[in-house]
């Protein structure tokens, strides 16, 4: 059949574990000057997960890019994960998505047919969050890649980062740790069909019902996990507010099958990039060795990293459950006095 490609045998990385590594795109980015604009109320220089620019007292865009190569071997599946994952950072920041642009990288040999089933993947994913996609750009690569350039609606005032974190904030999480092993593991053949049908799963979950849940509570901070992992992100939400996080391991839901396969050894090249970034930072207290790998393993389509007042985390905990795949209550932010900033306990 023309349409029967394993898309991801055409590339060398897969998702969101294709992405640079935090320390290595610090460096990338220093020395570039900053222009001010007192209406743009989250840049690039903030490391949060889209900029954000106030276009009235009622309304501020929200902008943000992502794109990947296949982590999927079906490429409407990809089309879905990719839109997933790139929707995800509109609601990180508290906003709705509300436009997208295509941005497509294909061989000149891949099947039309193929090429059709990713783009439909994607309008689908984006139709179901509410938004429209207006438009795109495409061009020929040696490895196929997709994504979007996704713009979206959120009050001025009512705009989430990742730096805003508190003392006393509870941290919540809407999705288990492990797709990343999951998917390098698929890649290897060493996956399950029911390992790899969760992570398919959660990897086409949208990030929306946590969104809207969180909104209606007092939260301080957000974030998605994805490229960089939990500890990576959590880091820069430590780092961003000036305070240190405390991460109950046992509560941290992690899938099965995937601690297994870190038992193993099957780890993804990006949790190793993680790692190098994060664990200077990082307390790893008695935490096992396979544990750790799995809190720097690469996601894509991650959930939400809430931080919300301890008075409202009750409420939006019960709110959480049974809206997004796994409601969890993994930690608390208290103040920073120096040392590590995460504390594994």
């Amino acid at each position: 059949m023309e349409n029967e490609v394993k898309l991801t045998k055409l590339a060398k990385c897969a998702g969101c574990g294709a992405k640079v590594g935090a320390g290595v795109l610090a460096q990338l980015l220093d020395g570039i000057k900053v222009h001010s604009d007192p209406n743009l109320l989250v840049g690039f220089d903030k490391s949060d997960d889209a900029s954000v620019y106030r276009v009235s007292d009622e309304l501020a865009l929200v902008q943000t890019v992502d794109f990947f190569p296949p982590i999927a071997d079906d490429p409407y599946l990809f089309g879905q994960i990719a839109a997933t994952n790139a929707l995800s950072d509109v609601y990180a920041m508290g906003g709705e998505p509300k436009l997208a642009l295509n941005l497509m990288c294909v061989p000149k040999d891949m099947p039309g047919e193929a090429v059709h089933q990713m783009l439909r993947g994607g309008y689908d994913k984006v139709y179901e969050a509410g938004c429209l996609i207006t438009g795109g750009h495409s061009i020929f690569d040696d490895e196929p890649k997709y994504g979007l350039a996704v713009t979206g609606f959120v009050h001025p005032d009512r705009v989430l980062t990742n730096s805003g974190a508190q003392a006393g904030d509870v941290l919540l999480l809407t999705k288990p740790l492990g797709i990343g092993v999951l998917s390098t593991a698929h890649k290897g053949e060493l996956a399950s069909p029911e390992g790899i049908e969760l992570a398919c799963r959660l990897m086409t979950t949208l990030n929306k019902s946590a969104r809207d849940s969180m909104v209606r509570y007092r939260v301080h901070a957000c974030t998605d996990v994805t490229g960089f992992a939990l500890m990576g992100h959590l880091l820069e939400m430590a780092q961003g507010s000036d305070m240190q996080a405390v991460v109950h391991v046992d509560q941290v839901d992690m899938i099965p099958e995937a601690l297994e396969l870190a038992k193993m050894g099957v780890l993804p090249e990006g949790m190793y990039r993680n790692r190098t970034f994060a664990q200077s930072s990082v307390d790893m207290g008695d935490t096992p060795l396979y544990k750790q790998d799995v809190l720097f393993d690469p996601q894509t389509a991650g959930g939400l990293l809430i931080a919300v007042d301890r008075d409202d985390a009750d409420a939006l905990l019960r709110d959480l459950t049974g809206n997004v795949p796994s409601a969890q209550r993994i930690g608390e932010i208290q103040p920073y006095e120096g040392g590590a900033r995460i504390l594994l306990r």
